[in-house]
């Protein structure tokens, strides 16, 4: 977004109004960080009308501000203000995108919170709900360093439906899905970008996981279906039709390129004939 530049005067008059507020400051140490009262600005709309103007170049001087100021090993309790400074920046300009995405790495890095980064990103969906980077932004933090896949999942679905999205999006999703165990809306998903897809690469990437997806729920089908024979009759199925004869499988099943599975009659589980991923 491009800024508009005015004098250095009007910045410092513009945070003038706020004075009042800043002695609360001597209190907690803080006299030697420049600018510190900020924290106690209570909104960006408190803040809105001494910015003569130009709140915008408000929003640049906090959010250069807020770098230095998290960035500050001496300040033991800065994160406790981070989410409040980070809003008064959004209502200071709403469309300013780039400190919503440096804030959530500074929680994410530095504060060594991932639930902080995540309402950083969540405040730049808020003001921006064009903006497909803070959902998919979100759920790659869920997945990677929160280790949450039902909430990565439902990050990269709010993503995947904001226009203009990457296609990989929809991937990601799918592929968060399958790891939630839901087979269903991995496998429709995955389908769709096998059937959409105009890139090879892609297609073959679909299939690869459409064929695990499959073998997954296959192998499944076919644990319950012989752990009920067992309970019967005692012992294993010699073969799957053995399933089949009984009426616990409808019939035998094959993989997604329409093999026959292996199966293990000691065991009583099925195995791929060949790796998906060297198909």
């Amino acid at each position: 977004m491009k800024r508009s530049p005015v004098p250095v005067v009007v910045l410092i008059l513009a945070l003038a109004g706020s004075a009042g507020l800043k002695k609360a400051n001597d209190s907690l140490g803080r006299t030697k960080i420049p600018g510190s009262g900020i924290i106690y600005i209570p909104s960006g709309a408190y803040l809105k009308p001494v910015t003569f103007g130009f709140p915008s170049l408000a929003a640049d001087l906090i959010y250069l501000w807020s770098i230095q100021y998290f960035g500050n090993p001496a300040i033991p309790d800065k994160f406790k203000y981070f989410t409040h400074i980070f809003s008064i920046i959004s209502e200071l300009d709403p469309r300013y995108v780039d400190p919503y995405e440096v804030g959530a790495l500074i929680a994410l890095y530095d504060a060594r919170d991932v639930p902080l980064a995540v309402r950083i990103l969540d405040l730049g969906l808020a003001k921006n709900p064009d903006r497909w980077i803070f959902p998919l932004e979100a759920g790659h933090y869920a997945k990677l360093y929160a280790k949450d896949v039902e909430l990565a999942r439902a990050y990269y679905k709010k993503a995947m439906d904001i226009p203009g999205a990457p296609a990989i999006t929809k991937r990601l999703y799918a592929n968060a899905a399958f790891k939630a165990l839901d087979y269903r809306t991995a496998w429709e998903t995955w389908r769709e970008v096998y059937d959409t897809s105009a890139d090879a690469a892609v297609r073959k990437i679909a299939s690869n996981h459409l064929y695990n997806i499959q073998s997954v729920v296959d192998g499944e089908a076919v644990r319950n279906a012989v752990f009920d024979f067992r309970a019967r009759f005692g012992r294993n199925p010699a073969d799957l039709e053995e399933l089949v004869r009984s009426g616990r499988l409808r019939e035998v099943p094959r993989d997604f390129d329409g093999r026959d599975y292996l199966y293990d009659p000691r065991t009583g589980g099925i195995t791929t004939r060949v790796n998906p991923w060297k198909r």
